[in-house]
């Protein structure tokens, strides 16, 4: 188990470098369940990886061992390494488990404040007397409608083909629960450090989605681009007298706009090859983490039962 344990730990940093190939690479709604299921996967490894560690060490103490009617040690290490380590493994996955749980509570906590009544409530499309550009998507919590917020200013700065794309932009984000991909990178980011690369090509991947959205609503790219690079632009020029965004709201005129636009214009098209590599690679890494933190465990089974005097020929 000592060496199948680390893998886990170690594969997400091989796996970042194709992940955020993905994002160009391949088309927008691919990338984003391969970007979500690469983090989770690995993410769910690595700490299956860190509780593995701490089970050895941890047997080392006699509360312990008698609880699991061990008679001799899991392993021949010495209890100067096997209990450090499992210490800091435990410190390691409780630091996890508090980071997740205050990132889930608060997540929560916004999504129960965006439902709630407030100056723009009414239905899907909110519009707020504001001079300043703004628009975005705000979801509301599960079993609950979520609504475009878009300030007047935002409208004035667009002609009427350039709002319906606008429009039509954040409700993709909200019909496709996007809000709940980008909790899902920030978790898996919370888990392992590597895994926080991850969250850029999935903030970029989801607005590519919902950019091919709009331009398929509107029926025009052309359209779909200048609404995003003109959005973009206007709201950049008010940024310092903005409102700050709700965390949880999305918006057009969000991440890496020139790479966006490019794209809607066919710019920058998919590159099949470099996509079937990058997508080859993140699936050679979760069934490599995987297999090694399955082996992991039955090792520790194994050790478990001949420490307990069940597998004397261990």
């Amino acid at each position: 188990m000592i060496y199948a344990v680390w893998v886990p730990l170690l594969m997400p940093f091989v796996a970042v470098p194709a992940a955020r190939r993905l994002a160009d690479a391949l088309s927008p709604v691919r990338a984003v369940r391969l970007l979500a299921s690469t983090g989770i996967g690995l993410a769910l490894c690595s700490l299956l990886a860190l509780a593995l560690l701490v089970v050895p060490g941890a047997t080392r103490f006699s509360a312990v061992s008698t609880f699991g009617e061990l008679v001799r040690p899991l392993s021949d290490a010495a209890p100067a390494v096997a209990v450090p380590l499992a210490a800091a493994a435990l410190a390691l996955l409780a630091g996890c488990a508090a980071a997740v749980t205050r990132t889930a509570r608060r997540h929560w906590a916004e999504l129960h404040r965006s439902a709630q009544p407030s100056e723009y409530t009414g239905g899907e499309l909110a519009v707020l007397r504001d001079s300043r550009p703004d628009a975005y998507a705000l979801p509301g919590r599960p079993g609950t409608p979520g609504r475009i917020v878009v300030t007047t200013g935002m409208l004035r700065a667009l002609d009427p083909a350039e709002r319906d794309a606008l429009l039509a932009h954040e409700r993709a984000h909200l019909a496709g629960h996007h809000h709940l991909f980008i909790a899902a990178a920030e978790m898996a980011a919370l888990c392992h450090p590597a895994l926080r690369s991850l969250r850029a090509p999935m903030g970029y991947a989801l607005e590519r989605c919902a950019d091919e959205a709009a331009a398929s609503a509107v029926g025009d790219r052309r359209v779909a681009a200048r609404a995003i690079g003109r959005a973009a632009l206007a709201a950049r020029a008010a940024e310092g007298a903005a409102q700050p965004r709700p965390r949880v709201a999305l918006a057009a005129a969000a991440g890496p706009v020139p790479r966006r636009v490019a794209a809607l214009l066919g710019r920058s098209a998919p590159r099949p090859r470099v996509g079937r590599a990058a997508v080859a690679a993140l699936l050679a890494c979760l069934v490599v983490s995987g297999a090694a933190a399955l082996d992991a465990t039955s090792d520790l089974h194994s050790s478990i039962e001949a420490a307990q005097g069940a597998n004397p020929q261990h």
